[in-house]
């Protein structure tokens, strides 16, 4: 099978969609599909190219037998505002469709979300080129939007709901990320047939038990405390001003810290913010490679997802539950109630706390520090469910919906 990807973000970016997209591709090429990708010069959340890569009109290179195609955009950083943001992605959209279409013919176009503009232009590509268009939905968008508080409701809001109700009904199939999405889209009139739920997964291979990496703990002060650690985007959807106050909560408790790994758009005012309330407590450690993503994990006691106080977000699954599973790490899950706590919960592998509660997010930090059976049995749990949220296994099942909308 020939598969045409576009996706904004792509490795050596190490947000979810990006991770999603690469390591299901390479089990495709392994399988002897040809994987196309089409996405843009690396450069997210800061807004600044990686190094080795300049913002050229066009530049394939080949990725683990991955075709990838990079793109000319516009350029912004992910806390960069709406306006700005919103240039990054019609950029895409455009001169992503133009090479898309210089591509050789695929047998199926495959588009990803949250940025919206992608799936507009994977419709576009294959509309002209009359060959099937795959929506993957990783996010309800534009209503995210509203969700984090980015934007209020509006006329613009309204058409992009009316294009994202096109996209659907013109896509042969769409892949929902959870049974949540599912369940919204077939309540807005999308026909349930077409829609698959292909969920996150984690790279079995890549992350697995290991002992603690003793030079970075001492290196990042973390030596001989019990880690608390959130790992990924520091975004508005995530509500990390919550883990602050949760920390505040703690500061008697010398043997705790949390740590926070990554960049996005609030990583600065939370630096801020904890210097400000000198928590001692608290380690804000900026982005790391991809390839360093165990190394860091090696250090956290418990796995902290967290997700912001909305309704929206009781529909995500955040890709973070299934590494720190892979890993054998207990998790604290601060969410609203959805499919992420069923997981958790199902699995035994974590405890729960609602969103938005400092109180209850530094009692349950205590509690797994103070009862090392509990962690014991919660790791336990967690290893032992990775196998069924396999990379691999979301491969064969996406390739399964492919072949379908082929049929089609």
């Amino acid at each position: 099978m020939k598969i045409l990807f576009l996706a904004d973000n792509f490795p050596p970016e190490t947000n979810a969609a990006a991770t999603r997209v690469y390591e299901r591709a390479v089990h495709w090429v392994a399988w002897g599909h040809e994987v196309t990708v089409v996405t843009s010069f690396p450069n997210f959340p800061q807004g600044k190219l990686h190094a080795g890569y300049r913002n050229l009109w066009r530049r394939a290179e080949t990725i683990d037998g991955i075709r990838v195609v990079r793109v000319k955009t516009f350029i912004a950083p992910n806390k960069g505002g709406a306006l700005r943001r919103a240039l990054d992605f019609l950029s895409f959209m455009v001169t992503g469709t133009v090479a898309a279409l210089a591509e050789r013919r695929p047998d199926v176009v495959v588009a990803t979300s949250p940025q919206f503009f992608a799936a507009v232009a994977g419709w576009l590509v294959g509309a002209l080129k009359r060959f099937p268009f795959v929506f993957e939905l990783g996010d309800i968008w534009p209503a995210s939007i509203v969700g984090v508080g980015a934007m209020r409701r509006n006329p613009l809001l309204a058409l992009m709901e009316k294009i994202e109700l096109f996209l659907y009904r013109r896509a042969a199939r769409v892949v929902a990320l959870t049974r949540a999405f599912k369940e919204n889209l077939t309540g807005r009139g999308i026909d349930p047939g077409k829609i698959a739920v292909v969920r996150n997964g984690v790279d079995l291979g890549r992350y697995a038990p290991r002992p603690r990496d003793a030079g970075l703990a001492a290196e990042w002060g973390l030596a001989g405390k019990f880690v608390i650690g959130y790992v990924g985007t520091h975004g508005m959807a995530h509500g990390l001003g919550n883990v602050l106050d949760a920390a505040e909560r703690a500061r008697a408790r010398e043997d705790i810290r949390f740590l926070l790994v990554g960049d996005g758009a609030e990583r600065e005012t939370l630096v801020a913010d904890a210097a400000r309330r000198k928590l001692a407590n608290v380690r804000l450690i900026g982005p790391q490679p991809k390839e360093a993503m165990p190394r860091v994990w090696s250090l956290v006691d418990a796995a902290l997802v967290h997700l912001r106080d909305s309704p929206v977000f009781a529909e995500v699954i955040p890709s973070k539950i299934f590494e720190a599973m892979a890993m054998g790490k207990p998790i604290l899950l601060a969410a609203p109630k959805g499919e992420a706590k069923e997981i958790v919960e199902g699995d035994g592998a974590g405890l729960w706390v609602p969103p938005g509660d400092p109180e209850a997010l530094a009692a349950a930090a205590r509690r797994l520090a103070d009862d090392a059976a509990l962690r014991e049995r919660l790791a336990a749990a967690a290893l032992r469910a990775a196998p069924s949220h396999s990379r691999r296994a979301q491969a064969e099942e996406m390739i399964a919906v492919l072949e379908s909308a082929i049929r089609r």
